[in-house]
């Protein structure tokens, strides 16, 4: 059998009475078709029975017979029909769980199939006798999370007792002196509480995002501080350095100073001292020669200018005595407190205070600690006492 010709439009599928597709269509004798209910009520208000499309009389009224082929036709094309009028699922619908392919949104739910049905799936609800009996409800997703696990039955009710959601049944067995409300009231007493816990949320939101400003903000003055402390300890320290510096020049030229004097006057004694031997050594190559002379008159006249030494001095007292360097450093670690004092004036007080205490940090460490470093009684100041300390685990780095 030749297949319908599904390129037919509307109009082909229409009743010429209610102008709608056919709904069980019939056939009169003169071969035109109607809806079994559009033609029966048109003949019901008639006196003669006639087609409404090419108004043949019928002496009695018509046997009306059914066109198995064309209903069949009416049939596919009405189905066909309802599935291009209905509308495909949108992301935020419940879609058909029975679609193929291109998904249309569901219509109802199905509880006791746990189905989610279009208008097209759904029809056998509306026909068959065993599937009229279902319960169907507004479209729902994930219909197994809305049933209940132990009785099989919706979730429609909320048990304020334990907050959980219960079907029927279980407001009969293990909730039934709970107080329970449907899920709606609840939720409308959920919704107004979740306004407040949104502008909880936002507050402590806010009050961390505070936080994180406050943190951010002590970073910066800690690094403002830093750069401050780093300039002004650069300077304070620049200035000692090139104080420590003079002073070691000073105490270098100081030292070298005496030492070239000492130098200088054993020069000067070394030099009287060799014209002397020199002066001796020709005395001594005199009177030589003259013990081997045998010229008596020769010997008499040179023995008298041999009998008179030539002029020495007295070396019995003479020494070269080494310099002193005693109170030296002490001086120059006197004139780099002074310096170190005059800096520290310039600070502020507790740039001040800060440099006392690290002073007695210093001081009470024994391994930087110097051994001539003593600390006050009030143990904020730190002096140098002159006197050497023994310290434990002293490295002697520091030692002068």
């Amino acid at each position: 059998m030749a297949s319908a010709n599904t390129s037919w439009s509307e109009e082909n599928f229409s009743c010429s009475i209610c102008l709608d597709v056919f709904s069980s269509p019939v056939t009169t004798p003169c071969g035109h078709n109607f809806c079994r209910t559009c033609i029966t009520k048109f003949w019901d208000e008639q006196v003669k029975y006639k087609c409404p499309v090419c108004n043949e009389l019928f002496n009695t009224r018509p046997d009306l017979r059914v066109n198995i082929l064309f209903s069949e036709m009416v049939d596919r094309f009405g189905t066909s029909l309802r599935v291009k009028e209905q509308p495909c699922v949108e992301p935020a619908e419940v879609p058909c769980d029975v679609c193929t392919g291109t998904q249309l949104k569901a219509v109802k739910s199905c509880l006791v199939c746990l189905t989610s049905y279009c208008q097209t799936h759904l029809e056998p609800h509306h026909r068959v006798a065993g599937l009229k009996k279902h319960r169907l409800v507004e479209p729902m997703d994930r219909l197994d999370d809305r049933m209940c696990k132990k009785h099989d039955r919706l979730l429609e009710l909320f048990c304020q007792t334990e907050q959980v959601c219960v079907c029927q049944f279980c407001t009969e067995t293990d909730h039934k002196s709970h107080p329970v409300v449907p899920l709606k009231e609840e939720y409308e007493v959920k919704t107004a509480q979740l306004g407040k816990i949104e502008a909880e949320v936002k507050q402590l939101i806010q009050e961390r995002q505070n936080n994180i400003q406050e943190i951010k903000d002590t970073v910066k003055r800690s690094k403002a501080d830093a750069d401050r402390e780093i300039a002004d300890g650069v300077q304070v320290l620049t200035a000692l350095m090139r104080c420590i510096e003079k002073c070691q020049d000073d105490l270098n030229q100081m030292v070298k100073e005496k030492l070239k004097s000492t130098e200088k006057q054993a020069e000067d004694l070394i030099k009287g001292l060799e014209q002397e031997i020199e002066d001796l050594t020709n005395r001594s190559s005199e009177v030589k020669q003259l013990s081997h002379t045998k010229d008596h008159l020769h010997f008499l006249q040179a023995f008298r200018s041999l009998k008179d030494p030539p002029p020495t001095r007295d070396w019995t007292t003479v020494e070269v005595r080494p310099p002193s360097y005693v109170g030296t450093l002490r001086r120059s670690l006197d004139q780099l407190e002074e310096t170190l004092n005059m800096e520290m004036k310039k600070l502020p007080d507790d740039e001040l205070k800060r440099v006392q205490q690290y002073e007695v940090d210093v001081t009470l460490d024994p391994d930087t600690a110097h051994t001539w470093l003593t600390l006050s009684e009030d143990g904020k100041q730190v002096h140098d006492g002159g006197v050497e300390k023994k310290l434990p685990d002293n490295p002697k780095r520091f030692t002068c």
